[in-house]
């Protein structure tokens, strides 16, 4: 078992006006938030994750315990985030990183969102713990620009992720074995980004821990000092009882803000009437570096409650759909029609096809009538559809088909008949007309498959008369 031997400092930088940054080191728990957002609150948030980190300061007793606490923690935080938004919609778009880890006594429990960066200082060693959640790291990724075009790029500051009040967030989790003699460090952009590794390296591997603290922020002054700037480091020494007794401590915004309660921030009606315990953010100094800020995250982050916008529009599109499917079955109801069911005569309902995958018709009658017993003409008027004003017509036209057909045998069976002995051969000669329900004037053309040929008058039969000429396709009795 070791202990912790742990220092923070945050401080403000050389340009910025207020600290957006905060930090928590304890015996168990060494944290950095990094808020943003601008006038939007960055500190703020960044105070409600650290003090979150605070509150939920206890020891953890395994390696999956620590990474299921620390993964309650952003959650929690992330939460709170939420709840103050919803209360006070100026506040939508502060935003802040959470690096840091949990400490057991054996094992380090790493979390990771956002850019701000873990490192350990091992045997003289520097490793970076944390993989950034930036715009030019997946460029790096990616293979499109080196570390060093990174460090100068003109959108080096914006996040793909972090905790803002929304729940579309995934922290990274780790476990890490510690060592005698190990020095972690959890740090803001404000630093990592202004000094480089190999300096870091030397300014870290300093033996007292607050002079290593001490010259890293000097460092980052001088290059710039741009950013807020906060540095939490532990070092692993042997156990010991009074190390691990030692009270946590806060850093930054989260000393410098009060968290409003919830509900707190509704009952004003703006910031001018509102309880003090928030202050107003001052104005920036640098009006550009502001905007950027605004902008940290703008890859990041999706656009809040349009959800109820968006569930407006689906349900007025299933709307649309339900009563157009409803219209259509509605109206398929009261149609009917003949057509062909496998070699058979078969009354329908509704309309011929389907629609979104859906059939229209369903079986109403299927009769015994035979396709193949009637002409080729009716028999390809089937094969199609036969259009009726009701279920009477249709039965009325299945009764005229059916004495079609049996006329159609008939005639068949007496051309195979032999002819008697000196007896002329007898020749069936067709009725010059023929009526057919439902059918429309024949014109001895051949009808095609599949469209509708007949129309529907009035009656409780729908009746189209056939005029058949002298070919043999429109002969009723060309069988």
């Amino acid at each position: 078992m070791f202990s912790l031997r742990f220092a923070a400092h945050s401080e403000v930088g050389r340009v910025r006006k207020n600290n957006q940054d905060a930090g928590y080191a304890s015996p168990n728990l060494l944290v950095v938030t990094d808020g943003m957002g601008g006038a939007a609150a960055g500190d703020l948030a960044s105070a409600v994750a650290s003090t979150e980190v605070a509150r939920s300061d206890h020891r953890a007793e395994s390696g999956d315990e620590m990474l299921e606490r620390i993964a309650g923690i952003i959650a929690r935080a992330n939460a709170k985030l939420t709840d103050l938004i919803d209360e006070d919609l100026e506040l939508d778009g502060m935003g802040t990183t959470f690096c840091g880890a949990m400490f057991d006594g054996r094992q380090f429990g790493l979390a990771h969102v956002g850019d701000s960066r873990g490192y350990l200082l091992r045997d003289g060693e520097l490793t970076q713990l944390t993989h950034d959640h930036s715009w030019v790291q997946a460029l790096i990724d990616e293979g499109k620009i080196t570390p060093e075009q990174a460090a100068v790029h003109p959108h080096r500051s914006l996040i793909l992720k972090v905790l803002n009040g929304q729940v579309e967030f995934e922290p990274d989790l780790e476990l890490i074995d510690a060592r005698l003699g190990d020095r972690i460090m959890f740090c803001s952009d404000g630093l990592s980004g202004l000094v480089s590794d190999p300096l870091l390296r030397e300014l870290l591997s300093l033996p007292d821990i607050n002079e290593a603290i001490a010259r890293l922020a000097a460092a980052a002054n001088t290059n710039g000092g741009h950013d807020n700037i906060t540095i939490v480091i532990g070092d692993v020494v042997e156990q010991d009882d009074e190390l691990d007794a030692l009270p946590g401590l806060l850093v930054g915004s989260a000393t410098e803000v009060t968290i409003p309660r919830t509900g707190q921030l509704s009952q004003a009606s703006g910031r001018e009437d509102r309880d003090p315990a928030y202050p107003t953010p001052p104005e920036p100094t640098n009006p550009e570096h502001d905007a950027s800020e605004v902008a940290r995250y703008a890859p990041a982050q999706a656009p809040r409650r349009r959800w109820p916008g968006i569930l407006a529009v689906i349900l007025a599109i299933a709307l649309v759909i339900g009563g157009g499917v409803w219209v259509l079955s509605a109206y398929a109801g009261s149609r009917y029609f003949v057509a062909d069911d496998d070699g058979y005569v078969t009354i329908y309902n509704g309309l011929p096809g389907r629609f979104l995958g859906i059939d229209l018709n369903t079986k109403v009658e299927r009769t015994d009538i035979e396709v193949t017993d009637l002409p080729r003409f009716y028999q390809r008027a089937v094969g199609g559809i036969i259009v009726v004003s009701g279920l009477d017509s249709a039965r009325g036209t299945t009764t005229q088909l059916r004495g079609i057909a049996e006329r159609c045998v008939a005639v068949r069976e007496e051309r195979l008949r032999p002819p008697a002995v000196d007896s002329p051969t007898a020749t069936p000669t067709p009725s010059p007309t023929s009526t057919m329900p439902g059918l429309p004037r024949g014109t001895g053309a051949p009808v095609a498959p599949g469209s509708p040929i007949a129309t529907s008058t009035q009656g409780p039969i729908a009746v189209g008369t056939l005029t058949p000429t002298a070919t043999e396709e429109a002969d009723p009795e060309a069988c």
